[in-house]
């Protein structure tokens, strides 16, 4: 939506702070071209760049305190706590991009723009008129700069320098191939109660300055995560110590002692962005299967690119049946094929309980678990 002229020609600015986030090049390039920077400016609005911002968090926010109560109307799609700056108290709500740049006009919740008006300098009550505009460019999109860089033919060559010492880029290590057994009596990092998508596995915000170094931005693992044992979130137990720890703190101990471990989750687990790290991040830190009575799809798909097992309960009420104190095993992944069903051995003091397990790898997915990625699998048929 583009400010109506009377708007403009009665100088009439945004009373809130308005910021617009093209969503590509060809986008940005097209809307200058057609005069909408300029109409953006001329209301107040600012043109932000076609790049990750407010929407996942990276947005340096000056106009509010941490801490500081306050709301914000934005049309991103996702508005749960915290997403937009990183404050706890500020409530966000997703509209129309058409409502929002009426908000931002008004500067006022409560502004009606069906009904309301907007007051000029010189007194005069103006109405917005009803939104109207093409669907799509009549003119098409301008691609103007294109930014694709080519690869090299031959990239043999190529060696890529990166500081030892960067605390935002760090090379990549192979993952290590499956061992050929069964995974036996691991502990269960922690077991996440409700809703846990991937922003709750791999936190967004402040944290993706470390996306180019899987170690530091593996200390975000699953620090939003609800421990069903206690109600909180990032304090798990250490089953070997028996000492409390945030959640990548103990997978790192455990990682340390040469031990794998599991996750155990409810529903839809791993809902929200495609995010990739929220599959790097424990396969780093020791991860070897995430077990679960529902997965989103994508999810699913990413833990086992990256070697690790996702297992769903066959009865979705033997999530009950763990603990996040307990050891498990799981028995049948030596001869895992697909459909074939594994077991999970729960170790509960002197005796053990049996529970069955789904997944749904085809034969390509069960050679990325062997040889550890698919990443792995791709280099081995070079």
């Amino acid at each position: 939506m583009s400010p109506h002229p009377p708007l403009l020609q009665a100088g009439v600015k945004a009373k809130a702070k308005f910021t617009i986030t093209p969503g590509s090049e060809q986008v940005r390039a097209t809307i200058e071209r057609d005069g909408f920077i300029e109409t953006f400016n001329q209301i107040g609005g600012v043109v932000l760049a076609n790049a990750c911002g407010p929407c996942i968090g990276q947005w340096d926010r000056t106009d509010v305190k941490k801490g500081e109560r306050n709301s914000i109307i934005t049309s991103f799609n996702r508005n749960f706590t915290a997403r937009n700056d990183g404050n706890t108290e500020t409530h966000a709500f997703v509209a129309s991009p058409e409502l929002v740049t009426a908000m931002a006009i008004a500067g006022d919740l409560r502004f009606n723009p069906a009904t309301d008006t907007i007051k000029t300098e010189d007194g005069r009550e103006i109405k917005l008129e009803n939104p109207l505009g093409n669907e799509l460019p009549p003119t098409g999109f301008d691609k103007r700069e294109n930014t694709y860089q080519a690869p090299p033919e031959d990239g043999s060559s190529v060696n890529v320098i990166i500081d030892e010492n960067s605390q935002r880029l760090q090379k990549l290590s192979p993952f290590a191939a499956w061992d050929g057994k069964d995974i036996e009596e691991v502990p269960v990092l922690i077991k996440a109660q409700g809703k846990c998508t991937t922003d709750h596995i791999s936190m967004a915000g402040p944290w993706l300055k470390f996306r180019g170094h899987l170690d530091n931005i593996s200390s975000s693992l699953l620090i939003a995560a609800t421990n069903s044992e206690t109600g909180e979130v990032n304090k798990v137990k250490n089953i070997v110590t028996g000492e409390f720890g945030a959640v990548p703190e103990v997978a790192r101990q455990y990682k340390a002692q040469g031990l794998g471990w599991v996750v155990v989750g409810d529903e839809n687990y791993g809902e929200g962005s495609s995010r990739e790290h929220a599959a790097l991040e424990p396969r780093h830190l020791g991860g070897r299967a995430v077990i679960v009575k529902s997965f989103a799809r994508i999810h699913e798909t990413n833990l086992k690119k990256q070697g690790i097992l996702p297992l769903t309960f066959a009865n979705p009420a033997d999530y009950d049946k763990v603990s996040g104190h307990h050891k498990v095993s799981i028995k049948g992944v030596s001869d895992i094929a697909p459909g074939k069903p594994v077991t999970l051995v729960v170790h509960k003091d002197d005796t053990t309980e049996e529970i069955t397990l789904n997944h749904t790898m085809n034969e390509g997915q069960i050679e990325w678990f062997k040889a550890g990625s698919a990443l792995n699998l791709m280099a081995q048929q070079q």
